[in-house]
């Protein structure tokens, strides 16, 4: 089991990772922000935090990067989870200190076996 932490401002989609998460077995944490997921990562210090990059207050990639900048989190993996698609975001995301790179729309199925693979 691990602690994973969604930033997700879309509802809809941080609820069916949330119950997708949960019933793997992994202990999971909301924030609907950036700011406020960037807390909550300092608070926790999950195993997995997966980030959406548009969001208000912090981007995701913004959050990533400050993630990555404390030794703190340099054994937490970041999945970004985005409708952002082109190359250049996803060598942006890399750059930044992602693990892995996921667009939206995405498979709940895909998604939990490669939060499996990173965790693993």
């Amino acid at each position: 089991m691990a602690e994973i932490l969604v930033v997700e401002d879309d509802s809809d989609v941080a609820h069916l990772l949330n119950v997708r998460l949960t019933r793997g077995g992994h202990d999971v944490s909301l924030a609907a922000d950036g700011a406020a997921g960037l807390t909550a990562a300092r608070a926790g210090h999950p195993d997995l935090v997966i980030l959406d990059w548009m969001m208000p207050l912090k981007n995701g990639l913004e959050v990533c990067t400050e993630l990555r900048a404390s030794e703190d989190f340099s054994a937490t993996k970041i999945m970004m989870l985005t409708a952002r698609t082109t190359q250049e975001d996803i060598d942006r995301a890399m750059a930044a200190g992602a693990d892995d790179f996921v667009t939206k729309p995405f498979s709940p199925r895909a998604l939990v076996e490669r939060v499996e693979k990173l965790i693993a």
